[in-house]
This record gives structure tokens, sequence and C-alpha cells, in this order.
């Protein structure tokens, strides 16, 4: 099979593209007008370099060092410096992904031409990319402001030679040394260009792209176990009935309701509500979940809007106006827009989380589940079924809660008070990336319970939904054991992760139901 390509042109990139090349490892390469349009631009610094009056970005210092000018012989030292100062991150590796990502996106921003680098400058940017050479990034370094400053300067670092990064095999090297082992030659920094390949939003852009991408996933996932959840507890599914939600016109809510619906089409679970035990309402937990999910997917739509807006800008300071010739001054490189999404859908995963939690243990409690055995257990007090399974769910939903704090509304100023307002957007990225991989995990439990519910239901003489048997059926052929006594759970709960996250779930609903929303 091929590997699939992306190029890079002068208009900005995609959701997909940014994907591709963070996850997929597609080969990236510049287009020709964007080869244009970089060396247009550096035609407009080369000329203003060359005029004795101070530019800042060009022939001045940085931050609230800018009023000093750079006389030419010191400019490439400039350069130089405020890459390997500025390369000052701390802590654990960044993950590959993200690195990835943040290098294409500020290549996709050098290539609109609003830079002023070299063409060569980028094309290195795409020749280590390709390589599958990854710069060592730090988890701690970036305020969100003047753009992911630390990341970025590791990055650079790599690009002309020095720090260390991880070759293709995953092994840390001196940078100079991979670059040379794949004939790639470090890069000579010339005016401008040092500040060009640091100041930009790419590392918590992309992190926000990449849970994006997740969140639609788990989101259409807890649609399902929602459902699983409902059918397992003999719930109503008339609260899904499209008309009761063409009322209160969310978008999003809409959608969860009709996933849910196509889910439990054919169930014989359902509408056993006014049985032995009658009931008027399902819990909220249950009954709401459209609500819940769908506003959660509305947060979601606009985190896609904020996205694509940012991936068709050009993000840097002092930016290059080339129909006029000039260079100038800008706050463009401030996180503030991704800084409050990313925020906001950290809030949104704790609450799915937290919802998702309820329905699970309400499956487990006897006095709650209409009829199931307590905590699912084969032999209740001989076995203790899945009651640790919802602890450890709830220790998770707990650490959503926490990391559901946004970093957004924190300022410390740097940079001698020139920078007195920040954004802290990385900080708000990598916690969300955290807040991702639990709600995977927390959906899991949810689907490990309500699928082992829903088969003791059949073992009972009922009969599940089309959708339920597929999805049991494929989680039992994941290596995910169904009932039965007591053994070692966390394989099993691993696995079920793995079904979660790997799209195995939805994939399993959609060979029965079609492609869900």
């Amino acid at each position: 099979m091929d590997m699939q390509t992306v190029v890079v042109g002068t208009s900005g990139t995609t959701a997909e593209d940014v994907v591709a090349v963070a996850r997929q490892g597609a080969r990236v390469e510049l287009s020709a007008a964007a080869v244009e349009a970089l060396t247009a631009a550096r035609e407009i610094v080369d000329a203003l370099a060359a005029k004795p009056e101070p530019v800042y970005g060009v022939s001045t210092g940085f931050g609230a060092l800018a009023s000093r000018h750079i006389g030419p012989g010191l400019r490439a030292q400039l350069q130089r410096n405020i890459v390997r100062s500025h390369a000052a991150g701390m802590g654990p590796h960044v993950e590959r992904e993200v690195v990835r990502a943040l290098m294409f996106l500020r290549l996709k921003t050098l290539a609109s031409g609003h830079t002023g680098v070299r063409p060569e400058v980028a094309q290195t940017i795409a020749d280590v990319l390709n390589a599958g050479i990854t710069p060592v990034v730090h988890e701690y370094g970036s305020l969100g402001c003047s753009g992911d400053l630390a990341p970025l300067s590791h990055c650079a670092l790599t690009l002309m030679g020095e720090g260390e990064a991880e070759g293709p095999d995953g092994t840390v090297r001196p940078a100079g040394e991979l670059l040379a082992t794949h004939g790639i030659t470090p890069v000579e920094l010339r005016e401008k260009e040092g500040l060009a390949l640091l100041n930009g939003t790419d590392g918590m852009l992309g992190m926000l792209v990449m849970a994006l991408a997740d969140l639609k996933n788990l989101y259409t996932s807890a649609d399902i176990t929602a459902a699983l959840s409902l059918e397992a507890l003999l719930g109503t599914d008339k609260v899904l009935a499209p008309e009761l939600h063409a009322i209160r016109p969310h978008p999003g809510q809409g959608v969860s309701a009709g996933n849910m619906l196509r889910v439990l089409a054919g169930s014989g679970l359902t509408g056993h509500h006014q049985d032995a035990a009658p009931r008027v309402q399902d819990a909220y937990s249950v009954r709401c979940a459209p609500q819940v999910n769908g506003a959660g997917r509305d947060t979601l739509a606009h985190g896609r809007l904020v996205a694509d807006r940012e991936l068709a800008s050009a993000v840097d300071n002092p930016v290059v106006l080339p129909g006029e010739g000039r260079v100038e001054s800008n706050g463009n490189f401030h996180g503030a827009p991704v800084a409050y999404v990313l925020d906001f859908l950290a809030i949104v995963a704790a609450d799915l989380g937290s919802i998702t939690e309820r329905r699970t243990d309400r499956l487990l409690d006897k006095n709650r589940s209409h009829g199931l055995p307590p905590f699912l257990a084969d032999d209740a007090g001989v076995d203790s079924g899945l009651m640790i399974a919802q602890y450890t769910q709830a220790a998770l939903v707990s650490e959503l809660k926490r990391l559901a704090v946004p970093a957004s509304v924190d300022s410390i100023p740097s940079s001698a008070m020139q920078e007195d307002h920040v954004s802290m957007g990385w900080s708000a990225a990598r916690k969300l990336r955290t807040a991702v991989t639990g709600l995977a995990r927390i959906v899991a439990v949810e689907l490990y319970a309500a699928t082992r519910a829903v088969e003791l239901r059949v073992a009972e003489g009922l009969s599940p939904a089309p959708a339920s048997r597929a999805v049991i059926e494929a989680l039992r052929a994941a290596g995910v054991e169904g009932p039965g006594p007591d053994r070692f759970l966390a394989p099993d709960l691993a696995a079920a992760d793995a079904f979660v996250r790997e799209g195995k779930l939805v994939a399993a609903v959609e060979a029965v139901t079609g492609q869900l929303a």
C-alpha cells in the first residue's frame, strides 16, 4: 500500500491532514505555490535587513530586548541564540504524535508566505518529518503565548543539528547524527528565521485536532453504551422519539437520540418498565443521556470551528505582508482562542464520564437494576463481580473532574512584563489529552458492565437488539469474556478500552445499523 502524501500549500491545512501526518506517518511535500510564496516573502525580509532602520525580528532583539538594534555581523548568531536559549523545556518527553503535529503545523504557517523564511528551511522540516525523526520536546516550557515557544524551540534545535531527537526506531540520539544518517543538511539560520520557527500555537492546536478526532469516536461510543445500559435496565426507548427532540432543537441532542434509537432497533428488552416493578420514568442518567451527550457534541462542533479557523491561519510575529512589502508586529500568536475550547472540551469530557459512571453503578446495584444480580456477580457473596471495576471507573471520573479546572483562566507574566498576559493553552491541551484517555476507559467500563448485563437478560429469555448482539459478539471475539465466576479483571478492562479507542465498538454497531453520526 502506498504511503499517503500530504501537500502543504499557502492556504492552511485540514484536520485530516494533521492526523495523517501525526499518527499515520504520511509524507509531506511543499506545493510549487508554497515555494513561490516562501521565495517572495524572503525577498522582502532580505530587503528590509539591508536597510539601516531597525525592524523587529529582523534586525532587533526579541521580547523585552526588542529595543536593541542588531548589526549584520551578529544576526545569524542572534537567530541561533534564540533557538538555543528558548529550548528550555523540562520534564518527560512529549508523545511522538504531538511533536509531529507541532512540526507539521509550523510548516503550514511557514508555507503561507507570511513568515519570511527561505524555502530550504521549510523543506528541512518536511525532510525531518519524512525521515521519521522526532525532536525531543519536554512536557513543561510553554505558556501558550508568543506561541508554544519552548516546544517549538526544541524542534528548531533539531533542524540546526543540535540537541536530541528520536530516530525512526525510537532510539534517542544526538540530532546531528540522525540528520547525517538520513542525508539532511542542518540549516544555518538567517534573519527572522529563528523567530519564525518559534512563534505559533502549533502544539496546542495539534493536540486540539487529535482530541477532537478521539472525542468524536468516544461520543458515538457513549451513545452506544448508553443504549446498551438502557436495554439492560429494561428501560423505555420512547424518550428517544425524534418528535421529542425536535421541540428542543439542539443539534447534538437529536444526533445522540437518533444514534441510541438505531442501536435499540428491534430490541426485546425495552419497554418493560411497566412490568413486575412498574416505574413511570427511567433515571436521569438513562433518560437524559441524549441531552448530556448531545450538549457535548455541540461543544465538539464549536471546537472544530475554532480548530478549522486556526488551521487556516498564519500564526507568527512579526508577519510579512507580501502585497504591501512590509513586516509588521502583531498579537496573532496568543493562544486564547485555542485554550478556551481545550478547557471547554475537558469540561464536557468530565461530564460525559460522570453520567456514564452513574449508569454503570445503577447496573451493579440490585436495588436499582430491576432484577439483575448484585454487581452482576455469578454467585454474589462468593463472587464480587464488577464491584471494583466501578471503583476504578469512579476514580477515573474524579480525575476528569480535577482536569476540568480550566488552565486558560491563569496567567503568569513573563519576559520582564512584556508578555504580561498569557493563555496557558499548552497546559490546557496537555490535561485534555489525559482526560480523553481517561474518558475512553470510563466508557469501556460501562461497555463491559452493560454487555454482561444484557447477556444476563438473554439468559432470562429476553432478546436484545441486533446491534447489541453484534457488539457482544465482537467484544467476545476481541478476548473480553462474558458473565461467569470472578477472574482477573484488568486484562478484560484493558481489552475493552482498546476496543473502544480503536473504533471497534462503533464499527460493530455500524455493521448492523449503517453509519452513525
